[in-house]
């Protein structure tokens, strides 16, 4: 290319492609990304750990030949996606100096696909709220509004991807925190199906079938997506349960027509609680854009008891969170108290420990939840695809889901009104997407929220490209990037 700095409007493939045809080398891809981060991070913080140094060896190297061979490409700092050697915090002072020895099965893979990692992306701590502002290193802020939340818990990643940092970013997932910064970030977010990508096994065990972790990325464009899920998907041996298989590849998938689909849409909430008008307006908005595309589309919105989803799924997640805080003490060789952490999680950790007490409230919170399962099987039996608003609204400022004076959990009781939707499929295990089609008067986006069968993704994968033939998004630039000339 004449000139690098061209590169930004490139996805993973396209670059891979150039690095195939001999037209840059895989350290002119990095070098670009280095100079693209190092201009908007200052204003965005999405990269918390730079590993420009192990980049330059592993781009300069003998790098497998993989779809994405040379393609610079950003971790989580936490979940099941360790780098031997560089620090994960998961956003926590407890865990500011910890250290993997070896990489995570999920790093292994990315490498494998010709990935060349050079940094981590901040996250809340844990990953435990729908907005990214840890106090260990500060907010990470929207690149379409600096004081706006870029989303959580993988807005790092998310906000990295729409300043153009990189073309795709690791993200995960047990509440929305893949789909919730893509749709604050303008950006494509898919969540796989349960157990779909490998997790760290410490994580899925907290309870194999039900609101499991789910790894992958947010990209720009959904062809990267589905190469992606393509390299990394699968089992490993000794997994309890595993994902049905797919079809075909993910890739071949988006080159293909997704039919006439039956579409439901909800612009209500199913568990009663008030919508944004602006996220009515978007989900309205997608559903004319399927119609026009030929897919029968109709309302309809499940009817659920959003007081006992709470309690089920708090009791869960928090029980869980103790349990692996009670892991990362033995690793760690650390006792966990609780100026290491926030005050918020702290008061989930304790919460956890009190609920894992009694064996009969966790397995009750476990039926509950199964319970939800069905009815939401029940409700969208009739359809192929459910299309719902991501959230609840349009990207909240900075400390909307704050701790509060002597309520530490009252951000997190908020956060619960923001996420639905997203919530709820962590605990089918249905893969989802959210898709950047909308922007509000303000130029802020919202994504549109689609809802798959078990273990089908790859109809999903056909629906996205299309919609993304019909609106294009990559050519949306936010400000962040136009003013510091990230391009």
């Amino acid at each position: 290319m004449s000139d690098l700095g061209d590169l930004a409007e490139l996805d993973g493939l396209g670059q891979a492609a150039l690095v195939k045809a001999g037209e840059v080398t895989p350290t002119e891809l990095l070098d670009a990304a280095i100079q693209r981060i190092e201009r908007a991070n200052p204003d965005v913080n999405a990269v918390v750990t730079t590993m420009y140094d192990q980049a330059h060896r592993v781009a300069a190297g003998s790098l497998p030949d993989g779809p994405f061979t040379g393609v610079p490409f950003l971790l989580k700092d936490g979940g099941g996606v360790g780098y031997a050697g560089v620090r994960m915090t998961s956003g926590s002072r407890f865990l500011a100096n910890y250290v993997p020895a070896q990489d995570g099965e999920l790093t292994r893979r990315y490498k494998a696909a010709g990935l060349v990692v050079c940094g981590k992306s901040n996250l809340p701590e844990f990953g435990l709220q729908p907005t990214t502002e840890p106090e260990l290193f500060g907010p990470t802020r929207n690149p379409w509004d600096l004081a706006l939340s870029a989303g959580g818990s993988s807005g790092g990643a998310a906000a990295a991807v729409a300043a153009r940092m990189v073309p795709m970013a690791n993200a995960s997932d047990s509440g929305g925190s893949i789909r919730v910064p893509a749709s604050c970030c303008g950006v494509f977010g898919m969540k796989p199906t349960r157990l779909r990508i490998v997790s760290a096994r410490r994580r899925a065990g907290v309870s194999m079938r039900i609101a499991v972790l789910s790894e992958h990325a947010v990209t720009m464009s959904v062809r990267d997506n589905a190469a992606l899920l393509d390299a990394t998907a699968g089992p490993l041996p000794g997994d309890p349960f595993i994902a049905p298989p797919p079809k075909r590849s993910y890739l071949e998938e988006t080159a293909t027509d997704p039919g006439r689909l039956r579409i439901v849409f909800s612009r209500q909430s199913p568990v009663g609680l008030p919508l944004h008008p602006d996220s009515v307006a978007a989900v309205e908005d997608a559903a004319r854009l399927c119609e026009e595309l030929g897919h029968q589309v109709e309302e309809g919105t499940p009817k659920l008891d959003a007081a006992l989803f709470a309690k089920a799924f708090t009791t869960v997640s928090s029980g869980g969170l103790a349990w692996e805080i009670e892991h990362l003490e033995r690793v760690t060789g650390k006792k966990a108290r609780p100026e290491d952490f926030e005050a918020a999680t702290w008061a989930m950790i304790e919460g956890g420990r009190a609920s894992t007490t009694t064996l009969h409230a966790y397995m009750e919170a476990l039926a509950d939840l199964q319970t939800f399962c069905d009815d939401l099987a029940a409700f969208q039996a009739p359809y192929d695809v459910w299309l719902t608003p991501t959230v609840a609204g349009p990207p909240p400022p900075h400390g909307t889901f704050a701790a509060q004076p002597g309520d530490p959990a009252a951000g997190m009781r908020a956060s619960g009104a923001y996420l639905q939707f997203t919530a709820l499929i962590n605990v089918t295990g249905q893969p989802a997407m959210s898709v950047p089609l909308y922007w509000n008067a303000a130029g802020l986006p919202i994504g549109a929220h689609f809802v798959g069968p078990y273990g089908d993704e790859g109809l999903l994968y056909r629906l996205a490209a299309q919609l993304e033939a019909a609106r294009p998004w990559a050519n949306r630039v936010p400000p962040v990037v136009s003013q510091r000339g990230t391009f």
